[in-house]
Protein backbone atom coordinates (compact mmCIF):
# COMPACT_ATOMS: atom_id res chain seq x y z
CA UNK A 1 0.00 0.00 0.00
CA UNK A 2 1.46 3.36 -0.98
CA UNK A 3 -0.97 5.63 0.89
CA UNK A 4 -0.31 6.66 4.48
CA UNK A 5 -3.15 6.01 6.89
CA UNK A 6 -4.91 8.87 8.69
CA UNK A 7 -6.05 7.12 11.86
CA UNK A 8 -9.12 8.74 13.36
CA UNK A 9 -8.74 6.49 16.39
CA UNK A 10 -5.31 7.80 17.39
CA UNK A 11 -6.06 11.47 16.54
CA UNK A 12 -9.34 11.26 18.49
CA UNK A 13 -7.60 9.73 21.52
CA UNK A 14 -5.15 12.65 21.69
CA UNK A 15 -7.88 15.30 21.39
CA UNK A 16 -10.11 13.52 23.91
CA UNK A 17 -7.32 13.61 26.51
CA UNK A 18 -7.20 17.40 26.14
CA UNK A 19 -11.00 17.59 26.35
CA UNK A 20 -11.06 15.45 29.52
CA UNK A 21 -8.51 17.67 31.28
CA UNK A 22 -10.46 20.80 30.23
CA UNK A 23 -13.67 19.17 31.50
CA UNK A 24 -11.97 18.43 34.84
CA UNK A 25 -10.92 22.09 35.15
CA UNK A 26 -14.45 23.31 34.35
CA UNK A 27 -16.00 20.80 36.78
CA UNK A 28 -13.65 22.01 39.52
CA UNK A 29 -15.00 25.52 38.87
CA UNK A 30 -18.56 24.22 39.27
CA UNK A 31 -19.34 23.96 35.55
CA UNK A 32 -19.39 20.25 34.68
CA UNK A 33 -20.08 19.95 30.92
CA UNK A 34 -23.53 18.43 30.38
CA UNK A 35 -24.77 16.74 27.20
CA UNK A 36 -28.30 15.39 26.74
CA UNK A 37 -28.83 12.73 24.06
CA UNK A 38 -32.36 11.98 22.86
CA UNK A 39 -33.17 8.75 21.02
CA UNK A 40 -36.64 8.13 19.58
CA UNK A 41 -37.42 4.54 18.58
CA UNK A 42 -35.30 1.43 18.21
CA UNK A 43 -33.19 2.05 15.07
CA UNK A 44 -30.22 -0.35 15.55
CA UNK A 45 -27.58 1.95 13.99
CA UNK A 46 -28.82 4.91 16.05
CA UNK A 47 -28.64 2.83 19.23
CA UNK A 48 -24.97 2.05 18.53
CA UNK A 49 -24.16 5.73 17.79
CA UNK A 50 -25.94 6.89 20.93
CA UNK A 51 -24.21 4.28 23.09
CA UNK A 52 -20.81 5.41 21.74
CA UNK A 53 -21.64 9.08 22.35
CA UNK A 54 -22.79 8.48 25.94
CA UNK A 55 -19.71 6.32 26.68
CA UNK A 56 -17.37 9.01 25.26
CA UNK A 57 -19.08 11.66 27.42
CA UNK A 58 -18.71 9.64 30.59
CA UNK A 59 -15.07 8.85 29.86
CA UNK A 60 -14.34 12.57 29.36
CA UNK A 61 -15.95 13.43 32.71
CA UNK A 62 -19.13 14.99 31.28
CA UNK A 63 -22.58 14.78 32.80
CA UNK A 64 -24.41 12.64 30.26
CA UNK A 65 -28.22 12.43 30.20
CA UNK A 66 -29.80 9.77 28.02
CA UNK A 67 -33.47 10.18 27.09
CA UNK A 68 -35.25 7.35 25.25
CA UNK A 69 -38.70 7.81 23.76
CA UNK A 70 -40.73 5.01 22.14
CA UNK A 71 -41.07 5.11 18.33
CA UNK A 72 -44.79 5.94 18.56
CA UNK A 73 -44.23 9.04 20.74
CA UNK A 74 -45.91 12.18 19.47
CA UNK A 75 -43.91 15.10 18.17
CA UNK A 76 -45.44 17.21 20.96
CA UNK A 77 -43.88 14.87 23.56
CA UNK A 78 -40.46 15.24 21.96
CA UNK A 79 -40.79 19.04 21.71
CA UNK A 80 -41.80 19.21 25.39
CA UNK A 81 -38.67 17.26 26.34
CA UNK A 82 -36.48 19.59 24.24
CA UNK A 83 -38.08 22.61 25.91
CA UNK A 84 -37.31 21.13 29.33
CA UNK A 85 -33.66 20.55 28.32
CA UNK A 86 -33.38 24.08 26.85
CA UNK A 87 -34.26 25.41 30.31
CA UNK A 88 -31.95 23.04 32.23
CA UNK A 89 -28.83 25.02 33.21
CA UNK A 90 -26.83 21.82 33.85
CA UNK A 91 -27.19 20.83 30.16
CA UNK A 92 -24.94 22.67 27.70
CA UNK A 93 -25.56 20.57 24.62
CA UNK A 94 -28.66 18.80 23.24
CA UNK A 95 -28.42 16.14 20.58
CA UNK A 96 -31.46 14.52 18.99
CA UNK A 97 -30.29 11.39 17.16
CA UNK A 98 -31.41 11.30 13.51
CA UNK A 99 -33.23 9.81 11.66
CA UNK A 100 -36.48 10.39 13.54
CA UNK A 101 -39.59 8.23 12.95
CA UNK A 102 -41.45 9.12 9.73
CA UNK A 103 -44.35 10.88 11.49
CA UNK A 104 -42.01 13.52 12.98
CA UNK A 105 -40.75 16.66 11.24
CA UNK A 106 -36.97 16.61 11.77
CA UNK A 107 -36.63 20.25 10.72
CA UNK A 108 -39.16 21.44 13.33
CA UNK A 109 -37.48 19.31 16.00
CA UNK A 110 -33.98 20.65 15.28
CA UNK A 111 -35.27 24.23 15.20
CA UNK A 112 -36.80 23.69 18.68
CA UNK A 113 -33.32 23.14 20.18
CA UNK A 114 -31.88 26.38 21.59
CA UNK A 115 -29.25 27.54 19.08
CA UNK A 116 -26.64 27.92 21.84
CA UNK A 117 -27.15 24.25 22.83
CA UNK A 118 -27.23 22.89 19.27
CA UNK A 119 -23.91 21.01 19.53
CA UNK A 120 -24.68 19.16 16.28
CA UNK A 121 -24.58 22.51 14.46
CA UNK A 122 -27.77 21.74 12.47
CA UNK A 123 -29.98 24.65 13.60
CA UNK A 124 -30.74 27.14 10.82
CA UNK A 125 -29.08 30.00 12.72
CA UNK A 126 -25.90 27.91 13.17
CA UNK A 127 -25.91 26.91 9.49
CA UNK A 128 -26.21 30.62 8.61
CA UNK A 129 -23.39 31.60 10.96
CA UNK A 130 -21.16 28.96 9.39
CA UNK A 131 -22.03 30.30 5.94
CA UNK A 132 -20.89 33.81 6.96
CA UNK A 133 -17.65 32.52 8.49
CA UNK A 134 -18.67 33.18 12.11
CA UNK A 135 -19.73 29.72 13.31
CA UNK A 136 -21.15 29.19 16.79
CA UNK A 137 -20.98 25.39 16.37
CA UNK A 138 -19.51 23.54 13.41
CA UNK A 139 -21.30 20.29 12.43
CA UNK A 140 -19.31 17.47 14.03
CA UNK A 141 -18.40 15.32 11.02
CA UNK A 142 -17.00 18.07 8.77
CA UNK A 143 -15.38 19.67 11.84
CA UNK A 144 -13.69 16.31 12.50
CA UNK A 145 -12.52 16.10 8.88
CA UNK A 146 -10.98 19.58 9.11
CA UNK A 147 -9.20 18.59 12.32
CA UNK A 148 -7.81 15.46 10.62
CA UNK A 149 -6.50 17.53 7.70
CA UNK A 150 -4.98 20.06 10.10
CA UNK A 151 -3.26 17.47 12.31
CA UNK A 152 -1.97 15.56 9.27
CA UNK A 153 -0.47 18.80 7.94
CA UNK A 154 -2.41 18.80 4.66
CA UNK A 155 -2.02 22.23 2.98
CA UNK A 156 -5.47 23.65 2.14
CA UNK A 157 -4.66 27.07 0.70
CA UNK A 158 -5.10 26.90 -3.07
CA UNK A 159 -5.71 23.13 -3.00
CA UNK A 160 -8.34 21.60 -5.31
CA UNK A 161 -10.89 20.06 -2.95
CA UNK A 162 -13.77 17.94 -4.22
CA UNK A 163 -16.66 16.99 -1.92
CA UNK A 164 -19.02 14.25 -3.10
CA UNK A 165 -22.44 14.39 -1.45
CA UNK A 166 -24.32 17.63 -0.79
CA UNK A 167 -26.18 16.90 2.46
CA UNK A 168 -26.84 19.57 5.07
CA UNK A 169 -25.09 17.40 7.67
CA UNK A 170 -21.79 16.75 5.85
CA UNK A 171 -21.39 17.87 2.24
CA UNK A 172 -22.52 21.50 2.32
CA UNK A 173 -20.83 22.48 5.62
CA UNK A 174 -17.70 20.56 4.54
CA UNK A 175 -17.48 22.59 1.33
CA UNK A 176 -17.98 25.80 3.34
CA UNK A 177 -15.20 24.98 5.82
CA UNK A 178 -12.73 24.03 3.09
CA UNK A 179 -13.57 27.25 1.26
CA UNK A 180 -12.91 29.29 4.41
CA UNK A 181 -9.43 27.74 4.62
CA UNK A 182 -8.60 28.89 1.09
CA UNK A 183 -9.27 25.71 -0.89
CA UNK A 184 -10.94 25.81 -4.32
CA UNK A 185 -14.01 23.66 -3.79
CA UNK A 186 -16.20 21.60 -6.12
CA UNK A 187 -19.36 20.16 -4.54
CA UNK A 188 -20.69 17.15 -6.46
CA UNK A 189 -24.12 15.54 -6.12
CA UNK A 190 -26.13 12.69 -7.66
CA UNK A 191 -26.76 14.77 -10.83
CA UNK A 192 -23.06 15.56 -11.42
CA UNK A 193 -21.88 14.68 -14.91
CA UNK A 194 -18.59 12.84 -15.31
CA UNK A 195 -17.86 12.39 -11.62
CA UNK A 196 -14.60 10.66 -12.46
CA UNK A 197 -13.20 13.82 -14.12
CA UNK A 198 -13.96 15.87 -11.00
CA UNK A 199 -12.38 13.26 -8.71
CA UNK A 200 -9.21 13.07 -10.80
CA UNK A 201 -8.61 16.82 -10.29
CA UNK A 202 -8.87 16.62 -6.51
CA UNK A 203 -5.88 17.17 -4.24
CA UNK A 204 -8.33 16.51 -1.40
CA UNK A 205 -11.34 14.24 -1.96
CA UNK A 206 -14.07 13.99 0.69
CA UNK A 207 -16.69 11.32 -0.02
CA UNK A 208 -19.99 11.29 1.91
CA UNK A 209 -22.65 9.49 -0.09
CA UNK A 210 -23.52 6.17 1.56
CA UNK A 211 -22.77 3.94 -1.43
CA UNK A 212 -20.27 1.12 -0.81
CA UNK A 213 -16.97 1.31 -2.69
CA UNK A 214 -18.26 3.75 -5.33
CA UNK A 215 -14.94 5.61 -5.68
CA UNK A 216 -12.22 3.39 -7.12
CA UNK A 217 -8.47 3.84 -7.55
CA UNK A 218 -8.73 4.78 -11.24
CA UNK A 219 -10.82 7.84 -10.25
CA UNK A 220 -8.14 9.25 -7.94
CA UNK A 221 -5.32 11.70 -8.61
CA UNK A 222 -1.96 10.15 -7.62
CA UNK A 223 -0.91 11.41 -4.18
CA UNK A 224 -4.35 12.84 -3.30
CA UNK A 225 -5.72 12.96 0.27
CA UNK A 226 -8.82 10.75 0.51
CA UNK A 227 -11.31 11.26 3.35
CA UNK A 228 -13.99 8.57 3.39
CA UNK A 229 -17.00 9.63 5.45
CA UNK A 230 -19.25 6.76 4.33
CA UNK A 231 -19.94 3.76 6.50
CA UNK A 232 -21.84 0.90 4.88
CA UNK A 233 -22.66 -2.60 6.07
CA UNK A 234 -22.18 -5.25 3.39
CA UNK A 235 -24.39 -8.38 3.16
CA UNK A 236 -21.68 -10.44 4.91
CA UNK A 237 -21.82 -8.03 7.89
CA UNK A 238 -18.47 -6.32 7.29
CA UNK A 239 -18.21 -2.53 7.20
CA UNK A 240 -16.82 -0.55 4.31
CA UNK A 241 -16.68 3.05 3.18
CA UNK A 242 -17.77 4.85 0.01
CA UNK A 243 -14.20 4.48 -1.30
CA UNK A 244 -12.79 1.15 -2.47
CA UNK A 245 -9.92 1.10 0.02
CA UNK A 246 -7.99 -1.65 -1.75
CA UNK A 247 -7.58 0.14 -5.07
CA UNK A 248 -7.63 3.72 -3.72
CA UNK A 249 -4.80 3.11 -1.25
CA UNK A 250 -2.50 2.12 -4.15
CA UNK A 251 -2.87 5.60 -5.68
CA UNK A 252 -3.60 8.05 -2.84
CA UNK A 253 -0.98 9.83 -0.70
CA UNK A 254 -3.15 9.72 2.44
CA UNK A 255 -6.38 7.83 3.14
CA UNK A 256 -8.76 7.31 6.07
CA UNK A 257 -9.80 3.75 6.96
CA UNK A 258 -13.40 2.59 7.56
CA UNK A 259 -14.03 1.92 10.39
CA UNK A 260 -11.56 3.86 12.55
CA UNK A 261 -11.31 6.96 10.38
CA UNK A 262 -13.83 9.80 10.42
CA UNK A 263 -16.25 8.09 12.87
CA UNK A 264 -14.23 8.54 16.08
CA UNK A 265 -13.50 12.16 15.10
CA UNK A 266 -17.23 12.95 14.77
CA UNK A 267 -17.88 11.99 18.40
CA UNK A 268 -14.72 13.83 19.50
CA UNK A 269 -15.91 17.09 17.91
CA UNK A 270 -19.28 16.65 19.60
CA UNK A 271 -17.40 16.71 22.92
CA UNK A 272 -15.37 19.68 21.70
CA UNK A 273 -18.56 21.60 20.77
CA UNK A 274 -20.01 20.86 24.23
CA UNK A 275 -16.87 22.19 25.93
CA UNK A 276 -17.10 25.33 23.76
CA UNK A 277 -20.73 25.73 24.83
CA UNK A 278 -19.75 25.62 28.52
CA UNK A 279 -16.95 28.16 28.00
CA UNK A 280 -19.33 30.45 26.12
CA UNK A 281 -21.89 30.17 28.93
CA UNK A 282 -19.27 31.17 31.51
CA UNK A 283 -18.04 34.06 29.34
CA UNK A 284 -21.61 35.38 28.97
CA UNK A 285 -22.36 35.41 32.69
Amino acid sequence: MSAQLISGNSLAATIREQIASRAAELTALGHQPGLAVVLVGEDPASQVYVRNKVAACQKAGFKSDMHRLPADSTQATLLALIEQLNNDTTIHGILVQLPLPAHMDSHAVIEAIAADKDVDGFHVSNAGLLMTGKPLFRPCTPYGVMKMLELTGVPLRGAEAVVIGASNIVGKPQAMMLLQEGATVTLCNSKTRDLKAHCQRADILVVAVGRPNMITGDMIKPGAVIIDVGINRLPDGTLCGDVDFESASQVAGWITPVPGGVGPMTITMLLQNTIEAVERTIANH
